[in-house]
């Protein structure tokens, strides 16, 4: 098979087998289709051939470069999977200089202040505060990107069972626990909530909702009043904040995938920069070297 074929067949599973999104698909057909004029036939492509195409990248940003190499190498690992090669070319690709950077991240100890102070404000019912308690408990709770979180629907809050229906990147729906704490701030917004709106957040104008513009604002203010520096925080910060403290917890990262609604695991794993002295902690306690009674590390 030619990369002709070959190249429609990998975006297939992609979307079947790993749901990603429409853009996903797209951005990968463009990296492939390009390096294929560039080099000619994917397939039969050898490591020089690989190799050459830092030449043609240099100018590209790292991002860039990183997410077109990443392409190639989920593709020829395809072609792997499939027989339609017996060798992987890809250890030939240039290297990026730098690494996705991290989020910055919150410890426990200040997203402990930030619900103290939304829980305080909130304790007198004022709508504008049960509001942000609810947001917080959303973000941080369960995880949710600062746009699937404005836009939810009101049919969208839990009855029976404790979950909330989430649309993410590129229409993929997904459901996500929601904590009893979250539940019961709910249960206080949805009381209070003007009518008229399809939003569990809707703006001051009837049919629109919170802006994530908005959204990131009213964190911020609620930083500084819970004395944080308000660079600090932001609805992504918190949704990091939610998933290094639950791989910090014993969470396994698949589920963590889920979760969060990463189409690829690679994405995921930017979130498990847990600290050295806790891996190693780990190891020695769980290895089985460790239960004979030796240290594994």
């Amino acid at each position: 098979m030619s990369a002709t074929g070959a190249i429609p067949s990998f975006l297939a599973m992609l979307a079947a087998e790993r749901g990603a999104s429409p853009n996903t698909i797209q951005a990968y057909r463009r990296d492939l289709e390009g390096a294929e004029e560039l080099i000619g036939d994917l397939v039969r492509a050898d490591a020089a051939a690989l190799a050459s195409l830092g030449g043609h990248w240099a100018d590209l940003a790292q991002s860039s470069l990183a997410r077109k190499c990443s392409a190639l190498r989920q593709f020829y690992g395809f072609l792997l999977d499939e027989k339609l090669r017996a060798d992987d070319p890809s250890p030939a690709l240039p290297k990026p200089r730098t690494r996705r950077p991290l989020p910055r991240l919150l410890g426990h100890g200040d997203v402990d202040r930030l619900f103290v102070r939304a829980e305080e404000e909130a304790a007198d019912d004022r709508p504008e505060a049960v509001r942000l308690l609810a947001l917080l408990e959303l973000l941080y709770g369960s995880g949710l990107r600062a746009s699937e979180l404005v836009s939810l629907p009101l049919a969208a809050v839990p009855r029976d069972a404790p979950f909330l229906t989430v649309t993410g990147k590129g229409g993929q729906q997904r459901m996500v626990p929601v904590s009893n704490r979250a539940r019961q701030a709910l249960s206080r917004w949805v009381a209070l909530r003007p009518d008229g709106s399809r939003h569990l957040f809707p703006s001051r104008g009837a049919q629109g909702h919170l802006t994530r513009i908005r959204l990131f604002q009213l964190l911020r203010e609620l930083a500084a009043r819970a004395g944080i520096d308000p660079a600090r925080v932001s609805p992504h910060v918190l949704r990091h904040a939610f998933a290094t403290h639950l791989l910090e917890g014993g969470a396994d990262l698949r589920v963590l995938q889920t979760l969060l609604g990463h189409a690829d695991i690679a994405t995921t794993q930017i979130y498990t920069h847990v600290d050295s002295a806790r891996l190693v902690a780990l190891v020695n306690a769980r290895h089985p070297l460790a239960q004979a009674g030796g240290k594994a590390v």
